[in-house]
């Protein structure tokens, strides 16, 4: 399990939005809560302005509380947010075309049919 320092910047997933704050799993144990007064300096109107839920962040800790396994969180002096790119997946051509669908289709629609026929 993972020891939590005050001072330390982790990273954690948004498990959820409330008007007084953001949740954020750490891990299968710890979870947190960053309060709206830790989010920004200034005005937050609306928090969905800075996250979503699902959303992988950085979150600083603020304070820890090892028996309930809570975390006191801030992302308002920290570059909270991650870059996440998601790697495109190559297409690889198999030089057949259409003829792969040209030799599929007929199965396809006897299958279709089957299943009509069948209601």
């Amino acid at each position: 399990m993972t020891k939590y320092i005050k001072g330390r910047i982790v990273e954690g997933i948004v498990t959820g939005i409330e008007s007084y704050g953001i949740f954020v799993s750490l891990d299968d144990y710890y979870n947190g809560l960053i309060h709206i007064s830790e989010i920004s300096h200034g005005y937050v109107k609306d928090i969905h302005d800075y996250v979503n839920v699902g959303d992988t962040i950085y979150v600083e800790i603020i304070g820890v509380n090892d028996d309930e396994c809570h975390l006191n969180l801030s992302i308002k002096n920290i570059d909270y947010k991650k870059n996440v790119r998601k790697r495109k997946k190559k297409i690889v051509e198999t030089g057949l075309g259409f003829k792969t669908l040209s030799y599929k289709l007929p199965m396809w629609i006897d299958e279709s049919l089957k299943k009509i026929e069948k209601k």
